[in-house]
């Protein structure tokens, strides 16, 4: 199971991004804005600019995620999100002078046979790249026989705006399994902070009908409680 722990995040976010929205429709001056914005009027505020799609202010409140226990499959996907800061642990400089771990699928770790042949592959794995690193391979050049499964950790950081785009993607059930436990965890850490800015947050089905067409899930109703109820 992964760990996603959230390290840092713009202060006051949603007090940061009500402020932001406000001066777009305001006279006043930055100060004047920020001793009148009451903490009552920011909920409201919210709702509203996000009811009419002024999503561009909410790229003021980044988030900063800490994540272990993952494995090189899901980092490969969490990459192709260009609109974030990632700093990834390196096989480069980071060696595996003991096994290194790796990230077993439930649908291997439930089947007796399948474990044994993935541990199997591990174990062999890691002994080829003890022998190269052992001949004076260097460690930048022994990694390429690792597979996906190796274990990782990530640092990422990603504003407001584009969390609710990755959610919306990341979280529905036709995603890949452990990128989905991510995203569910991350929704979870960043709703205790934001409250109203991800009350909708979640795979596209949420809110409106599923985007996935005849690859729906059929479990709409299911998905929506879960999301609904998720803290």
């Amino acid at each position: 199971m992964n760990n996603v722990t959230l390290i840092e995040h713009t202060p006051n976010p949603e007090r940061t991004v009500a402020l932001a929205a406000r001066l777009c429709y305001s006279p006043s001056s930055i100060n004047d804005l920020r001793e009148k914005l009451a903490d009552s009027d920011i909920e409201s505020f919210l709702e509203k600019i996000m009811s009419l799609g002024h999503h561009s202010v909410l790229e003021h409140a980044s988030f900063t995620f800490g994540i272990e226990g993952i494995s090189r499959v899901t980092t490969h996907q969490l990459v192709r999100h260009r609109i974030a800061s990632f700093s990834q642990q390196s096989q480069r400089y980071v060696s595996h002078k003991e096994e290194f771990t790796s990230i077993m699928p439930d649908t291997i770790a439930e089947n007796p046979e399948a474990r044994q042949i993935f541990a199997f592959m591990s174990e062999t794995v890691h002994k080829a790249y003890a022998q190269l690193v052992e001949m004076g391979i260097p460690a930048e050049d022994a990694r390429y026989i690792l597979p996906n499964a190796a274990e990782t950790k990530i640092i990422m950081t990603m504003n407001a705006r584009e969390l609710l785009h990755f959610f919306a993607l990341r979280c529905c059930q036709r995603a890949q399994w452990e990128i989905r436990q991510m995203s569910v965890e991350m929704l979870r850490l960043v709703k205790q902070v934001a409250p109203v800015i991800f009350r909708d947050a979640g795979p596209g089905c949420v809110v409106g009908p599923c985007p996935e067409g005849r690859f729906c899930c059929g479990q709409t109703q299911e998905v929506r409680e879960f999301y609904k109820n998720l803290e």
